[in-house]
């Protein structure tokens, strides 16, 4: 079950970096100027792309557990 683990440590480290982008992302858009609906519907983009950074990080999380407990 090594591999699971290995999967699982590459599945969170690409959402820790997505995540990393989503405030990159966050922070230049609020120091952007933009008019408030704009920003407030690029911000809802990013916020979207953050969940789902934060779901495979979680799955990944898992999956290093699981590769851990069946080992």
């Amino acid at each position: 079950m090594e591999w699971l683990v290995w999967l699982g440590a590459a599945l969170t480290a690409v959402g820790l970096v997505i995540i990393a982008y989503c405030i990159a992302a966050a922070l230049r858009v609020r120091r952007s100027g933009l008019p408030d609906d704009e920003m407030r519907a690029r911000l809802q983009r990013i916020v979207f792309f953050n969940m789902g950074a934060l779901l495979l990080s979680a799955l990944g999380l898992m999956s290093v557990v699981m590769g851990v407990l069946l080992a």
